[in-house]
């Protein structure tokens, strides 16, 4: 089953989307949002699913679904903890800080909780007001939970996990050093986060496996490709540890998002890995590709992101056909 919110109001208006992306029917006389839905879920899910499958059919009332019209699946959200699943993205940021990685880093997840009270749409652009903030990209994938009691297991916030969409979480890489410095973490580094056009059921992922999401995460920048690492492949930390480390001291509501932080491969040989045009997976950020140029010729090349760029994220099926929709988001001075 897809969800949506199209655009209206600071929470959307929920919609269901057909499996190939071209349709939707609205959803309103089930639950008039998504947090709603998620709110009064064993009532509303079952009808959801029914009128997924009524939408399938061509039996209910459609209309086309335009990702341009979508916000992301939850507008503002109760909660949102972004991970740092692929420790290699860790240890090759941190390298590009000279900072030490602590062995603690491979056995116990990082997280840090952003800002939720408003999100990009999938198309909208990236505000930024100074280029010398450093802005990145960087793809990931995020999870949408039901409640979750405090102390729940791995199994018990797997069971919890009601959705599954993709993230560009922006950061501006040059505010971080200073204010990770203080000792009190992130904030004005991380602005607002864009998710997919669509939010999916685990049970209609394929290739949602032992809590992660297997497949290419294909990145774009201007229209060529920067990365397609595999998401089920390098991921120190599953989507039931995460959701449960971040209930081990609080109960999570419905509707909290849990990011899995950029997701990144290793190359063959266990290294930092290759840019696709000399046959490797790539990058879902440009922290790792500058790191990557630092360490081959003494200092980064490639610049951040400046007001024109253009990033796309997207996953596709076997049949090339896009799961998601896709996050094709324009850098815009603010």
């Amino acid at each position: 089953m897809k969800l949506a919110s199209l655009k209206g109001g600071r929470d959307g208006r929920l919609v269901v989307v057909s499996n190939d992306l071209a349709w939707f029917t609205p959803a309103d006389r089930i639950a008039p949002t998504l947090q709603a839905a998620l709110d009064d879920w064993e009532r509303c899910e079952p009808e959801l699913r029914g009128l997924a499958e009524s939408l399938e059919h061509g039996s209910v009332p459609r209309e086309r679904f335009h990702e341009h019209d979508a916000a992301s699946p939850l507008p503002r959200a109760y909660q949102w903890a972004d991970g740092s699943a692929y420790v290699n993205h860790v240890a090759l940021v941190r390298q590009a800080r000279g900072a030490e990685m602590p062995e603690s880093f491979w056995t116990d997840p990082l997280m840090y909780q952003g800002g939720s009270d408003g999100f990009l749409g999938p198309r909208d652009p990236i505000p930024l007001r100074d280029e010398a903030w450093g802005c990145d990209l960087e793809a990931e994938v995020a999870v949408v939970t039901g409640d979750v009691p405090m102390g729940a297991s791995r199994e018990e916030a797997l069971a919890a996990i009601r959705l599954v969409m993709l993230c560009n979480d922006v950061s501006l890489r040059n505010l971080i050093p200073a204010e990770l410095a203080k000792g009190f973490g992130f904030f004005q580094s991380k602005p607002a986060s864009a998710f997919s056009p669509v939010a999916v059921t685990p049970d209609s992922l394929p290739n949602w496996r032992d809590g992660k999401l297997h497949g290419a995460l294909e990145v774009e920048l201007n229209g060529k490709p920067l990365g397609c690492a595999d998401a089920g492949v390098d991921m120190t930390f599953d989507f039931g540890t995460l959701v449960a480390h971040a209930a081990r001291t609080r109960s999570l509501c419905a509707g909290t998002i849990i990011g899995s932080g950029t997701v990144s491969n290793r190359g063959p040989d266990g290294g930092p890995g290759k840019p696709i045009m000399d046959g490797g997976v790539g990058y879902s950020c440009l922290a790792e590709v500058r790191t990557i140029e630092t360490i081959r010729d003494g200092k980064p090349s490639t610049p951040f992101l400046k007001a024109g760029d253009m990033v796309r994220i997207e996953m596709v099926d076997s049949r090339r056909h896009s799961i998601f929709g896709a996050i094709e988001q324009e850098v815009a001075t603010a």
